[in-house]
C-alpha cells in the first residue's frame, strides 16, 4: 500500500490549531492576526510531516491549476532554440509556475492532441513556440484559455512575442559602416521567398528591411547579393566561392545568418583570403560555435531567453496584453570587422 499523503489537517493537528488557522499561514496570508509562535508550529509541522498542498484541490478553489503548457515543433530537441525554453522556465519557476512541454515534430495531428492534453490538464495558459519564427494556424481552442505566440505568430491570437528584427538589420549594416566600409559589401543569403511570405518566415522580411533601410540611409548599396534558399555552412560556401571568382572587388560580406558566415569563412580561406584583413564578415544568430571561428564572428544574436522569459510574464500578465512584443537583439563583437584594406 503506498503511504497516506499528509493532508493539511494532519498538519493543523500537530501544530494544535484549527485547520483554516494552518491554512492561512501556510497560503502566506498576510491578515492572519496569528502570532509568530502559531506560524513557527504550522511551518515546523508541516517540515516534519513533508506536507505538500493539493494543487488540484487548490486550483478548484482558485481556478488556477500554476501550470503553464508549452507547445513547440522542435524547440525542446533543437540546441539552437532551447534558449526559448529556459526562459520560460526561469520566469514560470519565478512565478510559482510550473512548465509542460509537449512537442509535436509540426505533426498537425500532435499538435490537436497537444492541445487537448494541456487544457484537460486545466493549464492557466499554453505557450505556442516554434523554432523558425512564421507564422501559424493554431487550432481552435476555448477563447477562455490565454494564449502567447513565441516566435510566432497567429491571426486568432493577437498577443506574440519576436525579436527586433529590424532594429537588429540595422545594427548589423552599422557595424560594417562605422568601420569604414562603403563599398564591395555582398549579401549572402537574399531569399525573396522568405522575404515575402509569413507562412515561411514573419522575421526575414522585417531583417532585410532593417538592412535595406540603413543602408539607404546611409548612402550604402550593395556590391552583389548572393541568393540561396537554404541557409546552412555548405550554401554559404557555395555562394561566396562562385561570388569570389567572379568579383575581387569584395571587401565586407552580411551574412543572413552564422550557418552562412561559417561556409563563407571557409570559401574566403579557399581563395586566400583572410577575415578581417581582406574581406570583414557580420551576420545574424549567434550560433554558439560562432565563439570558435577563428576570428571570433561578429553577429546580432537572437533573443532566445529573454523571448522565452517574456511571453511567460505576458501569459501571466493581468488582463490579456496583446500585440507584438520585440525583444531587443544583442549586438556581439568578435574580432571579424575592421576598416577595410587601402
Amino acid at each position: 500500500m503506498p503511504p497516506k499523503r499528509v493532508t493539511l489537517a494532519d498538519v493543523a493537528r500537530r501544530a494544535g490549531l484549527s485547520t483554516s488557522a494552518a491554512s492561512m499561514i501556510l497560503n502566506g496570508r498576510p491578515d492572519t492576526r496569528l502570532s509568530a509562535d502559531a506560524h513557527a508550529r504550522v511551518n515546523e509541522a508541516a517540515a516534519e510531516l513533508g506536507y505538500r498542498p493539493n494543487v488540484a484541490a487548490r486550483g478548484l478553489r482558485t481556478d488556477k491549476t500554476l501550470t503553464i503548457g508549452f507547445i513547440s515543433d522542435v524547440v525542446a530537441t533543437t540546441r539552437f532554440a532551447s534558449g526559448l525554453i529556459r526562459g520560460a522556465l526561469d520566469a514560470a519557476q519565478r512565478a510559482g509556475h510550473v512548465v509542460l512541454v509537449l512537442e509535436t515534430g509540426g505533426d498537425p495531428t500532435r499538435e490537436s492532441e497537444a492541445i487537448g492534453a494541456v487544457l484537460d490538464r486545466q493549464v492557466d495558459g499554453i505557450i505556442f513556440a516554434v523554432m523558425r519564427a512564421r507564422e501559424l494556424f493554431v487550432p481552435d481552442i476555448p477563447s477562455t484559455t490565454r494564449v502567447v505566440m513565441l516566435n510566432a505568430t497567429d491571426k486568432k491570437h493577437p498577443a506574440s512575442v519576436l525579436p527586433d528584427e529590424l532594429a537588429g538589420g540595422a545594427s548589423a549594416v552599422s557595424l560594417l559602416a562605422d568601420a569604414g566600409h562603403r563599398e564591395g559589401i555582398a549579401l549572402i543569403g537574399h531569399n525573396e521567398e522568405a522575404e515575402k511570405d509569413l507562412f515561411h518566415s514573419t522575421t526575414v522580411a522585417r531583417r532585410i528591411a532593417g538592412i535595406r533601410k540603413e543602408m539607404a540611409e546611409r548612402g550604402l548599396r550593395f556590391a552583389a547579393e548572393e541568393s540561396c534558399l537554404e541557409w546552412e555552412p555548405h550554401h554559404g560556401y557555395e555562394v561566396t566561392h562562385a561570388l569570389l571568382e567572379r568579383r575581387r572587388d569584395i571587401r565586407a560580406l552580411l551574412c543572413m545568418n552564422d550557418r552562412l558566415a561559417f561556409g563563407a569563412y571557409q570559401a574566403l580561406a579557399d581563395h586566400g583570403l583572410s577575415v578581417p584583413q581582406d574581406v570583414s564578415v557580420v551576420s545574424f544568430d549567434n550560433d554558439e560555435l560562432a565563439a570558435y571561428l577563428r576570428p571570433g564572428l561578429t553577429t546580432v544574436g537572437l533573443p532566445h531567453e529573454a523571448m522565452g522569459r517574456t511571453s511567460v510574464e505576458i501569459l501571466l500578465a493581468p488582463g490579456r496584453p496583446s500585440g507584438s512584443h520585440l525583444i531587443p537583439m544583442p549586438v556581439i563583437e568578435r574580432r571579424s570587422v575592421q576598416c577595410p584594406a587601402g
